[in-house]
Protein backbone atom coordinates (compact mmCIF):
# COMPACT_ATOMS: atom_id res chain seq x y z
CA UNK A 1 0.00 0.00 0.00
CA UNK A 2 2.90 2.38 0.59
CA UNK A 3 4.00 1.87 -3.01
CA UNK A 4 0.50 2.66 -4.26
CA UNK A 5 0.35 5.86 -2.25
CA UNK A 6 3.47 7.30 -3.89
CA UNK A 7 2.59 6.32 -7.46
CA UNK A 8 -0.24 7.17 -9.79
CA UNK A 9 -1.74 3.74 -9.17
CA UNK A 10 -1.43 0.17 -10.27
CA UNK A 11 -3.09 -2.15 -12.73
CA UNK A 12 -3.79 -5.58 -11.30
CA UNK A 13 -3.85 -8.30 -13.96
CA UNK A 14 -5.82 -11.43 -13.12
CA UNK A 15 -4.81 -14.90 -14.36
CA UNK A 16 -8.35 -16.25 -13.99
CA UNK A 17 -9.71 -13.45 -16.16
CA UNK A 18 -7.00 -14.07 -18.75
CA UNK A 19 -7.67 -17.82 -18.81
CA UNK A 20 -11.40 -17.20 -19.22
CA UNK A 21 -10.71 -15.17 -22.39
CA UNK A 22 -11.07 -11.69 -20.91
CA UNK A 23 -8.56 -9.40 -22.61
CA UNK A 24 -7.27 -7.14 -21.21
CA UNK A 25 -7.42 -9.17 -18.00
CA UNK A 26 -7.58 -6.21 -15.64
CA UNK A 27 -9.15 -6.77 -12.24
CA UNK A 28 -11.04 -3.51 -11.75
CA UNK A 29 -11.75 -4.31 -8.12
CA UNK A 30 -8.08 -4.42 -7.15
CA UNK A 31 -6.63 -1.91 -9.62
CA UNK A 32 -6.08 1.61 -8.32
CA UNK A 33 -5.70 4.90 -10.17
CA UNK A 34 -5.28 8.41 -8.87
CA UNK A 35 -5.27 9.98 -12.33
CA UNK A 36 -7.82 7.77 -14.10
CA UNK A 37 -10.77 9.95 -13.20
CA UNK A 38 -8.95 13.08 -14.29
CA UNK A 39 -7.94 11.50 -17.58
CA UNK A 40 -11.50 10.45 -18.47
CA UNK A 41 -14.19 12.56 -20.03
CA UNK A 42 -17.33 13.08 -17.92
CA UNK A 43 -19.36 10.78 -20.18
CA UNK A 44 -16.97 7.89 -19.57
CA UNK A 45 -16.84 8.53 -15.82
CA UNK A 46 -20.61 8.37 -15.66
CA UNK A 47 -21.02 5.05 -17.49
CA UNK A 48 -17.83 3.40 -16.22
CA UNK A 49 -18.70 4.03 -12.57
CA UNK A 50 -21.95 2.11 -12.93
CA UNK A 51 -20.23 -0.70 -14.80
CA UNK A 52 -17.44 -1.01 -12.25
CA UNK A 53 -19.94 -1.49 -9.42
CA UNK A 54 -22.03 -3.98 -11.41
CA UNK A 55 -18.97 -6.04 -12.35
CA UNK A 56 -17.74 -6.14 -8.76
CA UNK A 57 -21.15 -7.46 -7.69
CA UNK A 58 -21.13 -9.93 -10.58
CA UNK A 59 -17.74 -11.34 -9.58
CA UNK A 60 -18.91 -11.84 -6.00
CA UNK A 61 -22.10 -13.56 -7.14
CA UNK A 62 -20.24 -15.70 -9.68
CA UNK A 63 -17.89 -16.92 -6.95
CA UNK A 64 -20.87 -17.71 -4.71
CA UNK A 65 -22.74 -19.46 -7.54
CA UNK A 66 -19.85 -21.89 -8.04
CA UNK A 67 -20.88 -23.60 -4.82
CA UNK A 68 -23.96 -24.88 -6.65
CA UNK A 69 -26.62 -23.44 -4.39
CA UNK A 70 -30.03 -22.58 -5.83
CA UNK A 71 -30.14 -19.07 -7.21
CA UNK A 72 -33.20 -16.85 -7.21
CA UNK A 73 -34.35 -15.16 -10.42
CA UNK A 74 -32.84 -11.76 -9.52
CA UNK A 75 -29.43 -13.31 -8.85
CA UNK A 76 -29.59 -15.28 -12.10
CA UNK A 77 -30.45 -12.08 -14.02
CA UNK A 78 -27.48 -10.30 -12.42
CA UNK A 79 -25.16 -13.18 -13.36
CA UNK A 80 -26.47 -13.19 -16.92
CA UNK A 81 -26.00 -9.43 -17.26
CA UNK A 82 -22.48 -9.57 -15.80
CA UNK A 83 -21.46 -12.29 -18.25
CA UNK A 84 -22.75 -10.19 -21.14
CA UNK A 85 -21.00 -7.07 -19.83
CA UNK A 86 -17.73 -8.98 -19.81
CA UNK A 87 -18.34 -9.97 -23.43
CA UNK A 88 -18.70 -6.30 -24.36
CA UNK A 89 -15.40 -5.51 -22.61
CA UNK A 90 -13.39 -8.07 -24.55
CA UNK A 91 -11.16 -6.16 -26.91
CA UNK A 92 -9.23 -7.53 -29.84
CA UNK A 93 -5.52 -6.90 -30.05
CA UNK A 94 -4.68 -3.70 -31.98
CA UNK A 95 -8.37 -2.69 -32.05
CA UNK A 96 -8.65 0.52 -30.05
CA UNK A 97 -11.96 2.38 -30.06
CA UNK A 98 -12.59 6.12 -29.87
CA UNK A 99 -13.98 7.09 -26.47
CA UNK A 100 -17.38 8.05 -27.90
CA UNK A 101 -17.81 4.50 -29.24
CA UNK A 102 -16.73 3.06 -25.90
CA UNK A 103 -19.39 5.18 -24.20
CA UNK A 104 -22.07 3.78 -26.55
CA UNK A 105 -20.98 0.22 -25.77
CA UNK A 106 -20.99 0.81 -22.03
CA UNK A 107 -24.40 2.48 -22.06
CA UNK A 108 -25.81 -0.55 -23.88
CA UNK A 109 -24.13 -2.92 -21.42
CA UNK A 110 -25.24 -1.12 -18.25
CA UNK A 111 -28.79 -0.49 -19.49
CA UNK A 112 -29.36 -4.22 -19.92
CA UNK A 113 -29.76 -3.99 -23.69
CA UNK A 114 -27.95 -7.30 -24.21
CA UNK A 115 -29.71 -9.17 -21.38
CA UNK A 116 -31.87 -11.22 -23.74
CA UNK A 117 -29.25 -11.65 -26.47
CA UNK A 118 -27.47 -15.03 -26.46
CA UNK A 119 -24.13 -14.57 -24.69
CA UNK A 120 -22.11 -15.86 -27.66
CA UNK A 121 -23.75 -13.21 -29.88
CA UNK A 122 -23.13 -10.18 -27.65
CA UNK A 123 -19.71 -9.26 -29.06
CA UNK A 124 -21.01 -9.44 -32.64
CA UNK A 125 -24.11 -7.38 -31.79
CA UNK A 126 -21.97 -4.81 -29.99
CA UNK A 127 -19.62 -4.50 -32.98
CA UNK A 128 -22.58 -4.17 -35.36
CA UNK A 129 -24.10 -1.54 -33.08
CA UNK A 130 -20.97 0.58 -33.40
CA UNK A 131 -20.97 0.17 -37.18
CA UNK A 132 -24.59 1.33 -37.24
CA UNK A 133 -23.74 4.37 -35.12
CA UNK A 134 -20.81 5.24 -37.42
CA UNK A 135 -23.13 5.15 -40.43
CA UNK A 136 -26.49 6.45 -39.22
CA UNK A 137 -25.91 8.05 -35.81
CA UNK A 138 -22.85 10.18 -36.52
CA UNK A 139 -24.52 13.17 -34.87
CA UNK A 140 -24.66 11.32 -31.55
CA UNK A 141 -21.03 10.23 -31.79
CA UNK A 142 -20.00 13.78 -32.68
CA UNK A 143 -21.96 15.23 -29.76
CA UNK A 144 -20.26 12.89 -27.28
CA UNK A 145 -16.84 13.69 -28.77
CA UNK A 146 -17.43 17.45 -28.68
CA UNK A 147 -19.32 17.91 -25.40
CA UNK A 148 -17.54 15.08 -23.58
CA UNK A 149 -20.55 14.53 -21.36
CA UNK A 150 -24.00 13.01 -21.60
CA UNK A 151 -27.15 14.91 -20.77
CA UNK A 152 -30.34 13.04 -19.91
CA UNK A 153 -31.70 14.00 -23.32
CA UNK A 154 -28.64 12.63 -25.13
CA UNK A 155 -28.78 9.42 -23.08
CA UNK A 156 -32.40 8.94 -24.15
CA UNK A 157 -31.45 9.49 -27.81
CA UNK A 158 -28.65 6.93 -27.44
CA UNK A 159 -30.91 4.36 -25.77
CA UNK A 160 -33.59 4.89 -28.41
CA UNK A 161 -31.08 4.34 -31.23
CA UNK A 162 -29.64 1.26 -29.49
CA UNK A 163 -33.12 -0.21 -28.94
CA UNK A 164 -34.05 0.36 -32.58
CA UNK A 165 -30.83 -1.34 -33.67
CA UNK A 166 -31.41 -4.28 -31.32
CA UNK A 167 -34.97 -4.85 -32.51
CA UNK A 168 -33.90 -4.97 -36.16
CA UNK A 169 -30.85 -7.14 -35.38
CA UNK A 170 -32.93 -9.65 -33.40
CA UNK A 171 -35.56 -9.73 -36.16
CA UNK A 172 -32.84 -10.45 -38.73
CA UNK A 173 -31.48 -13.23 -36.52
CA UNK A 174 -34.89 -14.95 -36.20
Amino acid sequence: TNVISITDGQIFLDTDLFNSGQRPAINVGLSVSRVGGNAQIKAMKKVAGTLRLELAQYRELAAFAKFGSDLDAATQRQLNRGARQLEVLKQGQYKPLPVEQQVIQLIAATAGIWDDVPEKEVARFSDELLETFKVSQQDILREIAEKKEISDELREKILSAITTFKESALAAMA
